[in-house]
């Protein structure tokens, strides 16, 4: 995939989340944003996978159930991790670029709904293949 149709893949799945905060605003359990995510996702025709399963390759073994799940896989593209916290801190970053680097995605969105604007809730990080 470019690099223009990333970002409009990325940009279009941000339009979806600034819809369920309109909507919702913050306060909510993660799991009702995700969901909530999912559904406006479904009606704008984007593809995705849900809670997908992320093995961990270690020394040339994969380790399939070590507990680690993408909130969302957008087009098998874009890893979206979701948030409801107070304040989004170093490992959440650090959690999303390790999934990156374990899945060889090239872009990932955290996006934390629990804040008054979301756009102050949005990071987005690239892994540097």
């Amino acid at each position: 995939m470019t690099e223009a149709a990333l970002n409009a893949l990325a940009t279009s799945v941000l339009d979806c989340a600034f819809r369920v905060h309109r909507r919702l605003g913050p306060g909510l359990l993660e799991s009702a944003y995700e969901a909530c995510l999912a559904f406006e996702l479904t009606r704008s025709t984007i593809p995705f996978r849900q809670q997908l399963a992320l093995p961990l390759v270690y020394e040339g073994n994969k380790l399939c159930d070590v507990g680690y799940r993408l909130d969302l896989l957008i087009a098998d593209q874009i890893i979206v991790e979701v948030k409801a916290i107070e304040a989004v801190h170093a490992v959440h970053h650090a959690q999303l670029l390790s999934y990156l680097r374990l899945s060889d995605k090239r872009l990932g969105l955290l996006i934390n709904f629990n804040v008054a604007v979301l756009k102050d809730g949005i990071c987005r990080k690239v892994n540097r293949l």
